[in-house]
């Protein structure tokens, strides 16, 4: 062997390798490398090891306009989704991020002793996720191929790997809570809505690398529910550093006696284990989108002019440039939004629970609404007047709202003023209910039907005077509009629309079927009120006196021009029309008191 050392240097050889050792020791003993908390992930709580072969992903080297060259990029994991592959890129922390011109995603024949790919896509977008590290979204690979990633000005790629992750089949999110529980949000265990399950059924687990690990920590499941897992945190990982050999450590379930749940939720500790006393924010949002953008300036607005202060924007993968909206809000007004990339499929139980976690320490109270509802107090007052009414009262953990459902209004288009001025006609009978939570309220379980929470003992929820708050929920939108509800429903436990099962479910438009074919009488369906209320209390309130103009409504550079003459005319009408509808209700009011 090349270097191999002569016998008559053993003993230089070996007074060389004590040497090396202690010095080696002494680094590791003060740098910190080799820490108790290290030792203890191997030996400490219940280990388990576990026999499988070693896997290294593959690295290469971003090469940049701006950089030279770039510390090595590799892929942490992957994930299918029905119809797009995300893959998750790990970056040091000194490598620039890449843009969606520098990658490619390359689809390749399972067959190794093909060398040339099918073909080669841009990917569909790059979202960048917290940890320096961005999320890859590439079509979907045909049958028979994997795909993978390269560089456009290279001929090096980065293989995916061996493994990749079904959407239907994972831990995909996992947290560690401020009495230092772990919530794991897990898909594939199948377990019944809104019921709690046996917990002695599981275990958790714990790990760096779920492919192929040897070494695994296990802890006791405390509560299980839907997706929602709270485990036993491992005494070596509240102790120590939340990665290992920099990489973090992931969470999991597995069934006793059965399979494990293959991860990608890496812990992240959310909570402040000392939240200050008083709240940052009376009243804050949380809400799961998919390509709402078009509603969004028009909802931020108004929910703020009327006491909403702080917003969690959970992005359920839009592809209609959302975090730009959000980015020219940001400039225009500095509004209080956070956008999270949130890329699971039907899990949108699990979300709100996640925020609910998430916006616990700053909010008051979090109103769980989508972004086609409005919030309408008739009684002119704030949501900081009806929310203090109920502060007082320690036990109430819970406001629920009634929702009004309105239909197209006539409308063919969709209305340049927005929502809340287009959309005038409802159905009559309210229908189900949103609500509006106290964090500290909520069960440990976090079980919720997106409509409300299951509350801590001691809590109780009160239901809102339609009166004193009502929720204006324009479902039933001009069919450009409405017919993107077919493509996926975002729930877990909600069947989408394209689904023969469930088809009279409350979720579903009446008579609609399975399709997505417009009726002829689109238009003039789900009218049977005519209710102007909040569009009157938006045009009164909220008008430009100057350009007439709505905040939301995009800005005109030449207000001559044709298109924007037409449109103050319309809103003049709006306006002159709002004027003789409370003359009329005034002149009703003088009469009957007479």
């Amino acid at each position: 062997m090349k270097d191999r050392p002569r016998r008559n240097d053993v003993g230089s050889w070996g007074r060389f390798f004590w040497c090396t050792l202690f010095v080696v020791l002494v680094c590791v003993f003060f740098s910190g490398s080799l820490t108790f908390s290290a030792v203890r992930f191997f030996f400490g709580e219940q280990f388990h090891p576990v026999l499988g072969s070693t896997w290294k992903t593959p690295v290469m080297e971003a090469i940049g306009d701006e950089l030279p060259l770039s510390p090595a990029v590799s892929v942490r994991e992957t994930v299918m989704l029905p119809d797009q592959v995300l893959v998750f890129l790990k970056y040091p922390p000194s490598a620039r991020l890449f843009t969606k011109e520098d990658l490619r995603c390359v689809y390749s024949p399972d067959d190794d002793n093909s060398s040339q790919p099918f073909f080669k896509e841009s990917p569909v977008r790059i979202d960048v996720e917290d940890f320096d590290d961005q999320i890859v979204r590439c079509p979907v690979p045909p049958r028979g191929s994997t795909v993978s990633l390269d560089l456009v000005n290279s001929d090096e790629n980065i293989p995916v790997g061996p493994t990749t992750h079904r959407w239907d089949s994972v831990a995909y999110e996992a947290l560690i809570d401020r009495d230092n529980t772990t919530v794991v949000f897990v898909k594939g265990l199948n377990l019944r809505p809104e019921r709690i399950s046996n917990a002695s059924r599981f275990e958790c687990v714990y790990g760096w690398d779920f492919r192929s690990t040897r070494f695994l920590l296990r802890t006791p499941v405390l509560s299980i529910a839907q997706e929602i897992v709270r485990c036993k945190t491992p005494l070596s990982v509240l102790s120590g550093p939340p990665r290992f050999n920099d990489n973090l450590i992931k969470a999991s379930v597995r069934v006793k006696g059965g399979r494990m749940i293959r991860s990608v939720a890496r812990l992240v500790n959310r909570a402040d284990p000392d939240p200050p006393t008083r709240k940052e924010h009376g009243m804050c949002i949380c809400t799961m989108l998919r390509n709402q953008a078009r509603f969004f300036k028009e909802w931020i607005m108004y929910h703020t002019q009327i006491g909403v202060q702080r917003w969690f924007i959970y992005d359920n993968n839009s592809e209609d440039d959302i975090e730009d909206v959000i980015e020219s809000l940001l400039n225009y007004a500095n509004y209080n939004i956070t956008r999270h990339v949130w890329p699971w499929i039907k899990t949108q139980e699990s979300g709100f629970a996640h925020c609910a976690l998430r916006a616990r320490d700053t909010c008051e109270w979090v109103g769980f609404i989508d972004v086609d509802e409005f919030f309408h107090l008739p009684s002119g007052q704030t949501l900081h007047d009806v929310l203090g009414n109920f502060s007082r009262d320690s036990n109430v953990g819970e406001l629920r709202s009634s929702c009004h459902n309105f239909g197209p209004s006539g409308l063919t288009q969709v209305p340049t003023h927005g929502v809340m001025v287009g959309y005038t006609c409802r159905l009559g009978a309210p229908e189900r209910h949103k609500s509006i939570v106290r964090p500290e309220a909520l069960n440990s379980t976090l079980i919720n039907v997106v409509h409300h929470f299951h509350l801590s003992r001691g809590f109780e929820f009160v239901n809102l005077d339609p009166h004193t708050l009502v929720i204006n929920h324009y479902k039933y939108q001009v069919w450009d509009v409405f017919k993107e509800k077919f493509f996926r429903r975002v729930a877990t436990y909600v069947v989408d629309w394209q689904d023969t099962q469930n088809v009279g479910s409350k979720d579903r438009a009446p008579g609609l079927g399975t399709r997505a074919v417009e009726p002829l009488d689109w238009s003039t369906r789900f009218c049977e009120v005519n209710d102007t209320g909040l569009r009157d209390r938006v045009l009164e309130n909220f008008t430009d006196p100057g350009t007439l103009f709505l905040p939301w409504q995009a800005a005109i550079s030449n207000p001559d021009e044709e298109k924007g003459s037409s449109s103050r005319r319309r809103h003049l009408s709006l306006v002159e029309e709002k004027k003789t509808s409370r003359r009329k209700t005034r002149h009703r009011v003088l009469l009957y008191d007479l």
